[in-house]
Order: structure tokens, then sequence, then C-alpha cells
């Protein structure tokens, strides 16, 4: 870096000194906090979507938002070129920069790292940034933060693209760097054109049943909602009415509303009650990045029933499963060129498409057991997003889904060719085959393959009803949850736990695995398995059996096994 623009990063980053006494960790959600003691680090990470946009000569993204947290949070994370998270690789240098004691340490790490990763800082490559905010109230001065930190490096924009959900600017993102138009109007466009497709291409069905044709969606007060209203415009045949929006009235984010409290209290958000029985509803989080369908059974119960992501998953599994049939079921892979979806140059050899389900040992038992049983190959990643979309990419078509209702489905580019080249070979046909072919495409479209997009999950889902005939009672019918239980017990040093296979067995301390098994052999459909958690000094513990007393027993018995092991204190 040269000197001038060494002292003009330097000025900038006097502006906006860390508060004391605070240790910042970027993780999957980036860097979160009271939104009042985050403009040093918002401003520091503009500078560091900056650099990753120079290092890759693509665009990049910077978001602020907290997602599910309270409105009096903020946060800020970065979107690497192909839409997702940041690359971990890069997330030891967020850390360092973000906790730089002042200016000085911070432009001197920045130095170093210029230096250390070959980035050509002023040369004819221009880099650019979008970014963007959610509702909250301290965004507009954090949003103002990130832009001085990108305009302090030298050759890099950033570009203002107002108030987004958090999938819509990854989505950008993604879209930009392929050449693709990204606006938030295009966005809204790819999403309608995609559900008209799939609906003109659904067969004639009964109706769902009274009162029911239509989704109630739970914004959670926030900027899904905010969206959601803008998407209605854009919509043919399918309606969707919309509560907590944010409006006056409505109450706060997050408040007692949201994905995030109906998947975790399994209870009414607010605005809902008992004139609601028997409707579909779906709740957004904060930031629109996950999604939770539900239904009230009885005006006398404040509880619901909770459709999560496994059972989203599951549908979504279940459709495309069916439009590969359709194809299979035609003309066989393996004895007509026309289906091929890939050769080995060597000997010309067939490859049929692989669908793979990813999930982690938080999963549902019964949700596993069920998509086994569909004869789906299902693969087990360590907890986080990013490990669960990793995988996914290794095949043609990847589907995975958190429990919190956080996931997506991604489509190989591979897959993608094959699949246009081949409805063009069928243009003159009209069969199911060709149909089912149209609506993978239009698939492919519709989700968000950069990142958990509850909008475009969403309008999937009831696509996908409408093409069942399914009332939300018939897909929560699919298989029954067993009952699981979730316990932290704390300990003196959670990286004495040391586990393999994606997290569900233990290989230290010795001989903690084998008294897990001996408790969960007591017990029917038992499963358990214990993780050190990434932020704090507690072991998390997870108990499934086929009743929630059988749950209960076996979890308090393994979180005994830990605290005998691993040392002290009670389980909370």
């Amino acid at each position: 870096m040269e000197e001038a623009d060494r002292e003009v990063l330097l000025q900038a980053a006097s502006l906006f000194p860390p508060p004391p006494g605070i240790r910042f960790a970027y993780g999957t959600a980036g860097f979160r906090y009271n939104g009042l003691l985050l403009s040093s680090t918002v401003f520091r990470v503009g500078v560091l979507a900056a650099l990753r946009s120079l290092k890759t000569r693509s665009v990049t993204g910077l978001m602020i938002t907290a997602s599910h947290n309270p409105a009096s949070d903020n946060g800020v994370k970065v979107a690497d070129p192909g839409g997702g998270m940041l690359t971990q690789e890069w997330e030891p240098f967020a850390d360092a920069i973000a906790n730089a004691v002042n200016a000085e340490n911070f432009v001197q790490l920045i130095d170093e790292f210029i230096k250390k990763q070959g980035i050509l800082c002023g040369d004819t490559y221009s880099g650019v940034v979008l970014v963007a905010r959610d509702t909250r109230p301290s965004g507009e001065e954090l949003l103002s933060a990130a832009i001085q930190g990108i305009g302090a490096v030298k050759g890099v924009m950033a570009v203002d693209m107002g108030i987004l959900t958090t999938p819509q600017l990854h989505w950008m993102v993604r879209s930009r760097n392929k050449g693709m138009p990204a606006t938030e109007s295009d966005y809204y466009m790819q999403l309608s054109s995609s559900v008209k497709i799939l609906m003109s291409a659904r067969p004639k069905v009964q109706k769902l049943g009274p009162h029911i044709e239509g989704v109630v969606v739970d914004g959670a007060n926030g900027v899904g909602a905010k969206k959601l209203y803008t998407l209605q415009q854009f919509l043919e045949g399918i309606e969707v009415n919309i509560r907590n929006s944010g409006r006056e009235g409505e109450g706060g984010l997050n408040d007692s509303v949201g994905a995030d409290f109906v998947q975790k209290e399994k209870i009414t958000p607010s605005g809902f009650g008992g004139d609601d029985v028997g409707k579909r509803c779906a709740s957004l989080d904060g930031d629109a990045d996950r999604l939770v369908y539900f239904y009230i059974s009885s005006p006398e119960k404040k509880g619901v029933e909770l459709i999560d992501g496994d059972k989203i998953l599951t549908l979504f599994a279940i459709f495309i499963k069916q439009q590969l049939d359709s194809i299979y079921n035609q003309e066989k892979m393996e004895s007509s060129p026309a289906v091929r979806l890939a050769q080995n140059p060597s000997n010309e050899e067939c490859h049929s498409i692989a669908l793979g389900i990813v999930q982690t040992a938080y999963a549902n038992g019964a949700s596993t057991r069920y998509l086994r049983e569909l004869g789906l190959e299902i693969v087990f990643t360590s907890t986080g997003v990013k490990y669960l979309h990793e995988k996914a990419t290794e095949y043609d078509i990847g589907i995975y889904f958190e429990a919190n209702g956080h996931g997506t489905i991604l489509f190989s580019e591979k897959l993608l060719l094959w699949l246009k080249a081949f409805n063009e070979e069928l243009s003159s046909a009209s069969t199911e085959q060709r149909r089912a072919v149209q609506r993978l495409l239009a698939i492919s479209s519709l989700i968000n393959q950069a990142v958990g997009d509850a909008l475009s999950g969403l309008l999937l889902v009831e696509v996908i009803l409408h093409y069942m005939g399914w009332s939300i009672q018939t897909w929560n019918t699919l298989y029954q949850d067993l009952p699981s239980r979730q316990l932290k017990v704390k300990v003196a040093d959670r990286t004495s736990i040391v586990t393999t296979d994606a997290e569900t067995r233990v290989v230290r301390p010795l001989g903690l695995q084998e008294a897990i098994d001996s408790e969960v052999v007591k017990y029917s459909m038992g499963r358990a398995f214990v993780r050190p958690s990434g932020t704090e000094d507690v072991v998390r513990v997870y108990a499934e059996a086929l009743t929630q007393e059988e749950a209960d027993s076996l979890g308090q018995a393994i979180a005994m096994h830990v605290r005998q092991f691993v040392g002290l204190e009670s389980s909370m």
C-alpha cells in the first residue's frame, strides 16, 4: 500500500475508534452486537469487503442486519462473489481487524494482509461492493460507516442498494458476477415468472380445503414483510395475506414474532389466534433468510403444529424426486443419449442425476428415516450453514435445510446445461417428461441458490402444495417428529470434547462415547450426541426417543456422563 493510500485509510479509520472492552468474533452470522457499538466494526468490515473485491476481481456484498436478534442489535456480514458467505480462510483476518486496538494497529494489519495476499490496490481493476441494510433503527448510521470503509480503499466503489432482505443482497451479488440482471425488480420478476411456469404446469386438482386457499404470513415486523408486499404485485395464482408487517401498532421487530420465535417456542406469534384455526400459516425471520410453517389446531390451544425446516426439505425432496422419476420413466438414461447428463470422455459411461439430501445431526431422526425410505441419499455435515452449503455443491441437485428453516436447493451448472438442451430436444413434444424438465428449470430459477431465502422458499412451498393438492395438515402427516430434548452443560474447557462423523461421535475424552451408547440402547428409537459449543464453554447435548419422557430422561443421563468426564456444573 502506497504511503498516500495508507494515510487516507488511517485518517478514515481514526473517525471510528473501537469500543473498549469488547471482543468481536466473526461467525456464520458475521459480527453481531448492540447496534450503537458497531460503527468501528462495520467500517472495518467495509475495508475487508473492498479488499475481497480486489482480491477476487469480482463484485462482493456487505449486509447490515442482525436477523432474528432484538431490534436494538445489529450486525454486518460479507457476501462472497458466488453469493455465499465470506470464505472461511478470511474469517481470522476479520476477527483480527475488528479487534485491532486503534487505527494505527488496524492499518498495519491491513498493510500486512495486502502484501501477504498479493492484492493490487489502484490498478486497472475497479472493485465494487454492493451494500444494503434491513429496517433496524441503527442501520442507516452503520451503512454510512460501511460506505466510508469501502471508500477508504483505493480503486473500490460502494453501491448502495438500499433496504433489502439478506437473501436479496446475496442474490444480487451472485447475479452480477454471472452477468445476469441483478436489480431488485429483476429479483421479483425472476421469482414471479418461475412461479407462473410452475403453476401453469400443475395438474388440475381439487381445492386445498375451505378457508385455506391462501397462506397467512407472519413477517416478524421486519424487512421480509416489506418486500413481500412488493413481491405480491408481481404474483398471479398465489394468495398471500401478511401480518406483523412492521406497520404502526403491529409490534416490534422479532418481538414474540418471526420464524425463530415460532420454531423455538412452538406457540402462536403475536397477531394470530383462535380465528386462524386450520389456516396455513408461515413465519419469516427478521431478515427473511429463515422460513417455517405452522397451523393452529384448536382455538383453546396457544401452541402450534410446527412445520419446520426438516419438513420443508422433505416436501422439496418429494417434488424434485417426482420430476426426476418422470424423466427416467419415459426414457431410461442408460439407453438414450438424449437423457444422458454427462459422459466420461474415455469410455462414454452414462451418469444418472445425483440428488443428495444434506442434514446435520440436529435433524429429527424421523425425517431422516422417512427420506431414506423414499430411496434418497442422505449425508450429514457438521453444524452450520457453511458446511451444509459446501456439501450440497457436490451433487447435481443438493437440498439442505436446518430445522430452524434456513436452507435452499443447489443445481449444478452441468445439470442446468443438460436440462436446457434436453428441453430444446423435446420442444415439439407435449409430454410429462418435458413438463418435468421445465419444472426443474423453473425451480432452479425460483429458489435462491446463493443462500436460504424465505421469500423464494415460501413461493416454492405454495406451488408444490397447490400441485399436490395438499393442505398443510396433509403435509404434516408425512411423518411424526420424534420427541427431543436439548441441554447445555457448563464445562471448564469445551475443547476437551472432540467429535467425528459430522459431530455424531465423540473421540475424546476416551470412554465418553461408550457411555453415551450404553444409555441410548435403553430407549425405544433412542439417539443422542454431544458437541462442544462454538462460542461458549458449554457442551451441547441432544437426545431423542419415542416419547418426550424418554427423550428427557436420555438427555439428563447423557448430561450426567458429560459432567463426569469433562467437569463441572449443572445442565441448563
